[in-house]
């Protein structure tokens, strides 16, 4: 199989791991090629405004693992491929070349055994960083299992690494990737934190101390492949941030591509991509907005609302704190208005202690007026147009006939 064969066939299959963006990277440009500073990766936007691009793809597909929900699951008769170091890192530097790349997100399935395909990883790693002094973005899959020295190895070499957990619970891995443990995943995760952590200790004392996984790490967790509600989700999601320090949590809207007793049927499991992105805003609530997964969601409400976003459904479930005076709200208080995010809720406080804030004023700072108006007031006076009723206020935010969130079981 030619190299180009070979990439149709493990691009093709790593498109469904989607935890490969960027941020936080400063790797420069030191007389090499490539550069990584300042910006994100894999179609994502950087911090200048740029949508870049990578490589994306599986080392190779030859997997001995078995996980259910998987394309390349070992009981698959599905076409095999693996690249070589030197092809990878060949074909990686010629894409750069060409204009096509800035980066290499680089996956693989577990070929032979997870010290094996750690191994694999650090030689095309290291091709590139030191045959072709290539410097920028890299981001690789961390093995659980493997032996943590080559995990430490990889670490020196790329720029984030990512241990996907795949399910929320023990029971739900166990039950779809028997052959995976929470534990095993968890201990490379707490593997990375520490020597992050170390390492970031070293560069402070240190002005040449190498660095590990600058960019830090991320996971990824499948949704909809089991019958987990969103409130289990989102407490494993906090759970890893605050454990492993995580940079993300990646949510991937389950795929039906095989047939399992255990997996929703191909030909009735709908696309979940609205229940996928209820969960990223309620993962931008977790990290920016001091919300608790306890208080997005609890056992009585357990499935994010599909007609409204995260945040003003809690609003509307606790319309007893409604309406919020912003002119003497904390940053706190602000934060829970919804339609008003952490910058413009530091533009309210800046503002106010000047002169306090009029609806006029509160327009022209960034505060998306239109969700806001129904629950707060300013200098006294309710700024909504309608009033603060359960009822009205979800015909307002969700109109047309409701939405419904499908099911799998």
């Amino acid at each position: 199989m030619d190299t180009m064969t070979k990439l149709e066939v493990l691009a093709g299959a790593a498109k469904y791991d989607v935890s490969c963006s960027s941020s936080g990277v400063s790797r420069g440009n030191q007389g090499g090629i490539g550069n990584a500073k300042s910006f994100g990766i894999c179609h994502a936007w950087s911090s200048d405004g740029r949508c870049i691009s990578l490589l994306k793809t599986l080392l190779s597909n030859d997997c001995v693992y078995d996980c259910r929900y998987c394309i390349n699951r070992r009981s698959n008769d599905i076409r095999r491929a693996s690249f070589s170091a030197r092809e990878l890192a060949d074909l990686t530097i010629q894409f750069y070349r060409r204009n096509y790349i800035e980066g290499l997100f680089l996956s693989a399935a577990v070929e032979v055994s997870p010290d094996y395909t750690m191994e694999k990883i650090i030689q095309v790693l290291t091709l590139l960083r030191k045959k072709y002094s290539f410097q920028g973005y890299i981001h690789v899959k961390a093995i659980p299992g493997a032996d943590p020295a080559l995990i430490q190895q990889a670490g020196l070499l790329a720029d984030r690494m990512s241990v996907n957990i795949e399910q929320p619970t023990e029971q739900s891995l166990r039950r779809l990737a028997p052959q995976k443990k929470l534990t095993v995943l968890h201990s490379s995760m707490q593997q990375l934190k520490e020597q992050i952590r170390a390492h970031a200790e070293e560069s402070r004392r240190f002005r040449y101390a190498p660095r590990f996984v600058p960019a830090g790490q991320s996971t990824q967790m499948i949704v909809g492949a089991t019958s987990d509600s969103d409130l289990i989700i989102l407490q494993a999601t906090q759970s890893l941030y605050q454990r492993f320090n995580m940079k993300r949590v990646y949510f991937s809207a389950y795929v039906p591509v095989n047939e399992d007793s255990d997996l929703p049927a191909p030909a009735t499991a709908p696309p979940l991509l609205l229940r996928e992105h209820r969960l990223y805003q309620s993962d931008w609530l977790l990290r920016f907005y001091h919300y608790k997964a306890e208080e997005i969601l609890d056992p009585v409400h357990a499935y994010l609302d599909a007609e409204l976003d995260p945040k003003t459904a809690w609003a509307i479930r606790h319309l007893d704190l409604f309406p919020v005076e912003i002119n003497r709200a904390s940053y706190e208080e602000l934060l829970r208005i919804p339609g008003i995010g952490p910058k413009s809720a530091l533009r309210i406080i800046s503002q106010r202690r000047l002169a306090a804030v009029s609806v006029e004023e509160v327009k022209k700072l960034g505060v998306v007026f239109k969700r806001a108006q129904y629950f707060m007031t300013c200098k006294g006076v309710y700024a909504g147009r309608r009033p603060l009723d359960p009822a009205t206020i979800r015909r307002i935010m969700a109109p047309g006939p409701a939405a419904v969130q499908p099911t799998l079981f």
